[in-house]
């Protein structure tokens, strides 16, 4: 069966995977793929070995990243560098979407690391 567009879509032509995906990725309010993975495969570098090994990204939404902490010292500790940190997150990604951290206080040994 050839391709068809669905109702409302006659006229348009079938778009690149890529876009459609970055299309539904800013609809629902997340950061752009490339900031996303960016932000993952670099958030050692970005905060540093130490605060890394007790503070993990978990969401960017809407501009605001989240992290997770396992201890309210950490938590602390990410606040009172959170501009720096949006510098750093800035510089690595080559982009602006981030423009708040949001820090969450999960117990347990999912967000330490060894």
């Amino acid at each position: 069966m050839p391709w068809q567009p669905l109702p409302g879509d006659a006229g348009r032509d079938p778009q690149p995977v890529a876009e459609t995906l970055e299309h539904l990725v800013r609809r629902w309010g997340t950061g752009s793929p490339g900031t996303t993975r960016s932000l993952f495969a670099d958030w050692d570098d970005i905060v540093g070995e130490q605060l890394a090994r007790h503070a993990h990204p978990r969401a960017l939404r809407r501009g605001t990243l989240v992290v997770a902490v396992a201890d309210p010292a950490w938590a602390t500790q990410l606040r009172f560098l959170e501009t720096e940190l949006l510098a750093r997150i800035r510089a690595t990604t080559g982009s602006a979407e981030v423009v708040a951290i949001q820090v969450r206080v999960v117990p347990g040994p999912a967000t330490d690391r060894p």
